[in-house]
Formats: C-alpha cells, sequence, structure tokens
C-alpha cells in the first residue's frame, strides 16, 4: 500500500509540474545552486501560498469599474492549519518608497505572528482589515479572550495595467488567497498580488526559487518568493548577459499616460520573501535580509527613488521558541556558518525574479497600456550568443 500511494503522489507530482508555465531552467538558463523539489518558497518544509487572481475588463480605464489587474497573495510560515504559530523572523528596506505593515513589531519582538499578505499599494488596508476578521472566524488565538495582532501586509503598484483607485480588491478575494494557500509546486507569473505587475521594462510578477544545502550531516533549505514590479529595462541582466541592452528595440511596453505622468523608469517596487528551516535568530534573519539586494542587483535592480523595496526572512526552525508564561530553549546557528545561507539567499531571489518573468504572459491593461512578456526564444538566442546557454 505505501509504495503505490508513493507511486500515486509522483504521477500527480509530475501532471503538476508538466502542466505549469515554463520557468527559467526549462529554458536553459543556468543558475548557480541545487534546488528544492519545487524549486520554490514551499521547499521549505510547511510554507504554504496561496492566490485570488482578478481579471475583468478591457480598454479606457473608468474609476470603480476597470479593466482590473490586480490579486492578492497569502504565505503561512506553517500552514494556515496551525494557527498561532509564530517564527523567528526580520526584515530590511533597500529603498522605502512602500509599505509592508507589521514591520515595526517584528523587530521589536522577534516573532512574525502572522501570513505574509502582499497585494496592490491601494488595497493594504481592506486586506489587513479582512485578515483580522479571520482570525476572529477562525479563533487564530486558540480561544485567548484577550489579544491584539498587526498583520504584515506588503504591496507594491499595479497602476500601469490595473484601475488603482478602483480599489477591486474585496474581503471575499483575502478569503480566496488564504482559502487556496497550499504547498507544493506554485503558479507563477500573472497571479496573486502579482497579477498586474511589470520588471525590467517586461511583464514581470510573483516568481520563486529555492535552494537546498548539505552541511555535514545537515540538510537546510532556503526559498524565496518575490512580487516583482521594477527595475528598467537597461539594467536587465541574465546570467550575466545584458539582455536589457540586447533587446533594448524589442517590445517595448505601452504607457498611454498623460504628459505630466511623473512615472520614471526603473520606478516600481519588489516585495522579497525568505524562508528557511536553518535555525536562526532574528539578528541572524536581518542579516539574510540584507543580502536580498545583491540578487536584486544581479539581474539589473537599482533601488530607484520611485521604488518599494522591501523584504522579510523568517525561519520555521525552534517551533517552541514562543511562550508567553515559560523559558523556551531554543537552538541557534553559528555566524561563522551563515555564509553558504548567504549565498542560496541571493541565489533563489535571483532566480526568483527571473522565473517570474519567464512565466509572465503579455498583459494589457487600462487605456490600452501594454506590458509584453520577455520574449524566449531572443532571449535564448543572445545568451547562446555569449556562450551562456
Amino acid at each position: 500500500m505505501k509504495k503505490l500511494f508513493a507511486c500515486i503522489i509522483l504521477i500527480l507530482s509530475f501532471s503538476i509540474a508538466h502542466s505549469q508555465k515554463p520557468r527559467a531552467r526549462d529554458l536553459g538558463i543556468p543558475f548557480t545552486g541545487t534546488t528544492g523539489d519545487f524549486n520554490a518558497i514551499t521547499d521549505v518544509l510547511g510554507v504554504e501560498v496561496g492566490y485570488s487572481t482578478i481579471i475583468s475588463g478591457n480598454g479606457k480605464n473608468v474609476i470603480g469599474e476597470g479593466p482590473v489587474r490586480t490579486g492578492v497573495t497569502a504565505i503561512f510560515p506553517r500552514g494556515k492549519a496551525k494557527k498561532f504559530s509564530p517564527v523567528y523572523a526580520n526584515w530590511y528596506s533597500l529603498n522605502g518608497n512602500g509599505e509592508m505593515t507589521g514591520t515595526t513589531w517584528v523587530t521589536e519582538s522577534g516573532f512574525l505572528e502572522t501570513p505574509i499578505m502582499i497585494t496592490n499599494t491601494n488595497s493594504v488596508g481592506v486586506v489587513r482589515d479582512a485578515v483580522l476578521k479571520w482570525y476572529v472566524d477562525t479563533d487564530w488565538y486558540k480561544g485567548e479572550n484577550w489579544w491584539y495582532t498587526y498583520p504584515v501586509v506588503a504591496e507594491t503598484y499595479d497602476g500601469f495595467l490595473n484601475d488603482i483607485y478602483g480599489f477591486h480588491v474585496k474581503e471575499k478575494h483575502v478569503l480566496e488567497a488564504i482559502g487556496n494557500s497550499k504547498s507544493g509546486m506554485i503558479e507563477e507569473g500573472n497571479v496573486g498580488g502579482g497579477t498586474g505587475m511589470m520588471c525590467l521594462g517586461y511583464k514581470g510578477g510573483t516568481g520563486t526559487s529555492s535552494r537546498v544545502l548539505k552541511m555535514g550531516k545537515l540538510t537546510y533549505t532556503v526559498g524565496a518568493l518575490v512580487q516583482s514590479n521594477f527595475g528598467a529595462k537597461r539594467n536587465l541582466s541574465i546570467a550575466g548577459v545584458p539582455i536589457g541592452q540586447e533587446l533594448k528595440d524589442t517590445l517595448n511596453y505601452v504607457f498611454n499616460a498623460p504628459p505630466t505622468s511623473r512615472r520614471q523608469e526603473g520606478d516600481g517596487s519588489i516585495i522579497v520573501v525568505i524562508a528557511t528551516d536553518a535555525p536562526l535568530l532574528p539578528h541572524q534573519l536581518k542579516r539574510i535580509a540584507q543580502r536580498v539586494p545583491l540578487g536584486i542587483g544581479i539581474v539589473g535592480g537599482r533601488g530607484s527613488n520611485g521604488s518599494g523595496d522591501i523584504f522579510i526572512a523568517f525561519s520555521t526552525a525552534n517551533e517552541k521558541a514562543f511562550n508567553r508564561d515559560d523559558l523556551a530553549t531554543v537552538e541557534t546557528f553559528p555566524n561563522d556558518q551563515l555564509m553558504p545561507l548567504f549565498e542560496a539567499t541571493v541565489q533563489s531571489v535571483e532566480e526568483a525574479v527571473i522565473n517570474a518573468m519567464v512565466a509572465a504572459e503579455t498583459m494589457e491593461g487600462i487605456n490600452g497600456n501594454k506590458a509584453y512578456a520577455l520574449p524566449h526564444d531572443l532571449t535564448i538566442d543572445i545568451l547562446k550568443k555569449y556562450n551562456r546557454m
């Protein structure tokens, strides 16, 4: 029976994998490091991700009616079934023209007590309120009659394609993302909070990747999930190749904006969530989060003035660390041994961004604005030209 069950799981995994959109490695793009089974943040045991994707309408933007190109992403560090199960965490901002709520308490307490939600800039409030109501409805705090919490909700701006001032994200979409949260293979590209996002001159969105590290007798996993909406096309680099320069006259986005628009090339944002099962304390997770910009820089991010580049890292180890009453005994990783985790963070962020772009499809939004998908064939040809395939 066990062998039969294992075969069924393998068949299902194979089927799911082959129903996914192409990923960067499917195109032959080379990356450093060994991935987990799903090459996703969900390779860290317990982590679940869910989406609500909202797409409707075409043509001229009518505020409140659309077109709509937006959504919500939910990340549960230990899965939603565990309810209140805090993890050690910390965060870092490369450029603060953006928002991630609840981070002051993460720094102060050292714990992330909530799921991480990601949406568009103007929907942070409704997502935060919906999460609070979900806590009440599901008894997230397990019968405690007095509690307070600060939901972590991050954002990037999708007003290039989406009727962002129409406030189309509702409570039902937050609940959908939460309800859809799962482990295993997850979607990328035009999904969830990343639905209407652009990246480095092309269509961006949601991407993920992971790295598995064998350190002595132990094995650890680092996973990244990104909501990519940043960067100028001229800086796009893949596998060390100046793809943006090579494609500077190819598939440039269409932006039907008034002359008074203040949008500058490179404006945007990126939210990055890093998960690991390595036993790291909050100050060490701050160090992990501080390495995220290195991965973004490899692909062409520059932390522009108009960008909200905000990152959070958590560890699923030390499950019994949070305790309101008693002393807790925890394990901690030696600082002298952190370098492989730093490298894994940089590598997984780099690949997650490119995965988001490879999976994303061309999208037309408000007023005929259009973000083109990264052209796979041309990208492969350029990589071959530079002997990087």
